[in-house]
């Protein structure tokens, strides 16, 4: 919205302005956060079906990199859409709220879409995707490779080093889904 003059500028129109901006970056955030997932089990599948016709078991240790990769990527969306929600929910609402003189919640979506009936299932079911996708699905190719005929040290002790970054990223999921 183009300004002609400073009367025209007042705090509830940026503040406005502010919360468009915020819902259009939330909205790229969710798409790229949900694409990752599809892109994930994509890739992942990629590698599995490139070490079957190849028979070279040291291929899979590219699932648990890629998921690795592709799993902080995923959180760290996810945090900047809940940060996003919190802050029009809990900052730029109420401050609306005051410059509008109102009782009434302002952006009543950010609070009520948090309470309908069902959500703590469906936040512990997308948990138990995003764990599927991000640490069962790299395991089962880790372990895959543990159990190859031909496993190499400096191969082991990488698997080792993505095991335990996936056990750490798990536990970031984890963490995350309490909220």
């Amino acid at each position: 919205m183009p300004v002609t003059s400073t009367d025209d500028v007042t705090e509830s129109k940026i503040l406005l302005t502010e919360y468009d901006r915020l819902k259009e970056e939330q909205k790229t955030r969710i798409g790229f956060r949900d694409n990752l997932l599809y892109f994930t089990l994509a890739a992942a599948t990629a590698v599995v079906a490139v070490t079957v016709q190849s028979g070279q078991s040291r291929l899979l240790l590219f699932v648990p990199a890629v998921c690795l990769i592709l799993g902080w990527t995923y959180l760290v969306n996810d945090e900047k859409v809940s940060a996003i929600s919190s802050y029009v929910r809990d900052e730029l609402g109420p401050r609306l709220g005051e410059l509008a003189s109102t009782r009434r919640t302002v952006f009543g979506w950010e609070v009520y879409h948090r309470s309908v009936a069902g959500r703590a299932m469906r936040k512990r079911l997308q948990t138990a995707v995003d764990l599927f996708a991000y640490l069962v699905l790299p395991m089962v190719c880790t372990i895959a490779f543990w159990c190859s005929p031909t496993v190499q040290p400096l191969l082991v002790f990488t698997s080792l080093v993505l095991t335990l970054a996936l056990i750490v990223l798990g536990w970031q999921f984890l963490r995350r889904a309490e909220r």
